[in-house]
């Protein structure tokens, strides 16, 4: 259906195609040439109510449930973990959680529609708090798990709602992917400000300072920091890690929230396109098919290298990272390096 012919959908008929197409919410939006959140909106008043959506207000509000089950994706990666939102630090431009079972880090400015869902299912009500951004993508949403705190579900709904529920939500165009940016003439200063690395979190700044960003940095940068992996490394890192029980760091994100899984991984299950680590309290659902591009990346640190792997998608959206689980303050893991250096590599693309 083209996007024209949706333009003109009203509530009640965006309703009665999701009733009659079933299916996960962003693939029949995606049918119907809408965004996820707008078909989320078509049924307030059905179960729906929409709701503030900053974090500052939501997260402690979330907290207050109990055990819950975060999910956060993009469009190749999906991540759920089960804990409690505890420990929320607030930020102007960066929040964070960091409960080790719900480790999160937050952009506020993303967090733009909210909304609590009352959903009847063949085994009851499923109760989530979905959040989107500005573009009507899903940012990150919670489920509630049995034994969340259902009184505390009616004071975030009464405590949250907006004043005026509208079944209908204006969208934003969504922001293009930025690509690989890059400089090869600044490589060399590139590399000699990369030696002089201290801490991860300085990585980005550098490539700001040139310009660039992080998938172009690791095209042009080569030995002795980066090396170009093939596709299959990462199913093929999971397995190791299950296989050698090195407790390993999974980031999952998208603009608006970046989800974290710290410890090991136990059950492996391939299905189609998808790649699965199906644990109690962890899964991670990730489609092979749209890895385009591995890079093994060291990053020095004043703990010790700092290795990653890191994978994107044929747009160079960053699709998922995995980092070892640092100890005793020391980010060089030897069982960690090794996995690494084992993995199939790739030529460098030209």
């Amino acid at each position: 259906m083209a996007q024209t012919e949706t333009a003109q959908l009203t509530p009640d008929a965006i309703r009665e195609a999701f009733k009659t197409r079933g299916g996960r919410a962003r693939d029949v939006a995606e049918a119907l040439g809408l965004r996820e959140a707008q078909l989320v909106a078509a049924h307030i008043g059905q179960g729906t109510t929409a709701i503030a959506a900053h974090p500052d207000r939501l997260i402690p509000a979330i907290e207050r449930l109990g055990t819950c089950m975060a999910l956060t994706r993009n469009a190749s990666c999906v991540i759920e973990k089960d804990g409690v939102y505890s420990d929320y630090h607030p930020g102007e431009h960066a929040a964070m959680t960091l409960n080790p079972d719900i480790d999160m880090r937050l952009f506020p400015k993303h967090w733009v529609h909210g909304f609590l869902q009352e959903q009847e299912t063949e085994s009851g009500i499923r109760r989530s708090v979905q959040v989107f951004d500005a573009a009507g993508d899903a940012v990150h949403k919670t489920y509630l798990r049995e034994g969340s705190d259902l009184a505390a579900w009616a004071a975030l709904k009464a405590d949250l709602a907006l004043p005026e529920q509208r079944d209908v939500l204006e969208v934003e165009d969504r922001t293009p992917p930025e690509g690989a940016k890059s400089d090869p003439s600044k490589r060399e200063l590139l590399l000699k400000e990369w030696r002089q690395l201290t801490d991860t979190h300085q990585f980005l700044r550098l490539c700001a300072k040139f310009r660039m960003n992080r998938l172009g940095a690791y095209r042009i940068a080569g030995e002795p920091f980066v090396r170009a992996l093939a596709p299959a490394a990462v199913p093929e890192l999971l397995k190791q890690a299950q296989e050698s029980a090195t407790q390993i760091m999974v980031f999952v994100g998208n603009r608006g929230c970046i989800e974290i899984h710290s410890g090991p991984v136990h059950t492996l299950k391939a299905m189609g396109p998808w790649e699965n680590v199906l644990d109690p309290g962890f899964n991670l659902h990730l489609r092979q098919d749209h890895v385009a591009e591995v890079w093994a990346v060291e990053k020095p640190t004043k703990r010790g290298a700092a290795i990653s792997v890191e994978a994107f998608d044929a747009e160079g959206n960053l699709i998922v990272q995995f980092f070892p689980v640092a100890k005793d303050d020391n980010d060089h893991r030897p069982a960690w390096k090794k996995i690494v250096a084992g993995l199939p590599g790739l030529e460098v693309p030209a």
